[in-house]
C-alpha cells in the first residue's frame, strides 16, 4: 500500500495543542506500518526547519522515530520539500534513510499508473516576487550566511512569519473557484494518471481532462491523507 500525506505543519505556533497534533501524527503512522509500502511526505510537514551543520532544531522525536521505525521495516519514504520545510539538507536523509527530493514536481511509475506528484507551490503561474522569494531560499551562498545567525534569533522570526502568513491565507471561501484555479496551475504538466498534491489545504478528488488530480488537505483542519492499493486511489481521513 501507497500512502501519501501533506501539510501537518508540525511545530507550528498556531496549533493549539502541539504536543496532540504531533501524536495524532505519530498514531497514523503506527497505524499504516503493517501494510504500507511506499509513503510520499508532499511538503511542509515541518512548519519550520534549518538544519546546520553540526546541530539540528529540538522537538519532533517521536514524529522522526515513527519515521525511523517504517524505514527500518524496509518502507520506502519519499519526502516532497514544501515552501515551509524548504531546508532539508542530508541529516534526514541519512539519519532516518529516506529520499528528500526539492522539486517543483516528480514523476513516478506506481503499478503500471503514471504519477505526478509534488507540494504544490511551484506548480503553475506565479508572480515575480514570489519567484524571487524562492530564488533567495534556495541560494546556496544565502543559506550560509543565514546559518551563520544564531538560532535564538531566527527559529522565532521564521515562526512569527510562518503564523503571519497562515493568518493572511487562512481560509477559503469557495472551495469550487479555488479547485478551478488549480486545475488551471496543473494544465501545463505532462499528463498523468495522478496528480497528487498538497499545499492548497482542502480536499480535492476531480477527474480532469489529461489526468485525476488529487489535493491532499492537511492535518489542520482535516487530518486527511492519500491512500493507492495498486489500482484505486482513496482519499481518507485519518479520526485517532
Amino acid at each position: 500500500m501507497i500512502y501519501f500525506i501533506s501539510d501537518l505543519h508540525l511545530g507550528a505556533r498556531y496549533i493549539a495543542d502541539p504536543r496532540a497534533h504531533q501524536q495524532r501524527v505519530v498514531n497514523f503512522l503506527h497505524s499504516i506500518a503493517a501494510d504500507a509500502t511506499e509513503l510520499y511526505l508532499v511538503g511542509d510537514v515541518l512548519d519550520y526547519w534549518f538544519e546546520y551543520r553540526t546541530a539540528v532544531p529540538r522537538g519532533y522525536v517521536r514524529f522522526f522515530g515513527a519515521l525511523a521505525a517504517l524505514a527500518d521495516a524496509g518502507v520506502k519514504i519519499t519526502w516532497l520539500t514544501g515552501n515551509h520545510d524548504i531546508w532539508l539538507f542530508d541529516y534526514l536523509r541519512t539519519e532516518i534513510g529516506m529520499e528528500v527530493i526539492d522539486s517543483p514536481w516528480v514523476e513516478r511509475t506506481i503499478a503500471g499508473k503514471r504519477f505526478i506528484i509534488g507540494h504544490g507551490d511551484r506548480i503553475g503561474r506565479r508572480s515575480a516576487g514570489f519567484r524571487f522569494i524562492c530564488s533567495l531560499f534556495r541560494n546556496r551562498l544565502l543559506q550560509w550566511l543565514y546559518s551563520g545567525i544564531h538560532p535564538r534569533w531566527t527559529i522565532p522570526f521564521a515562526h512569527l512569519w510562518s503564523s503571519s502568513s497562515r493568518r493572511s491565507r487562512y481560509g477559503i471561501d469557495d472551495v469550487e473557484a479555488h479547485t478551478d484555479q488549480v486545475e488551471q496551475d496543473v494544465a501545463t504538466l505532462p499528463q498523468a494518471d495522478f496528480v497528487v498534491l498538497g499545499h492548497h489545504h482542502i480536499v480535492v478528488d476531480r477527474q480532469m481532462a489529461h489526468g485525476r488530480l488529487i489535493v491532499l488537505g492537511d492535518w489542520i483542519d482535516h487530518c486527511s491523507y492519500g491512500q493507492f492499493d495498486g489500482s484505486t486511489f482513496t482519499l481518507k481521513t485519518f479520526n485517532q
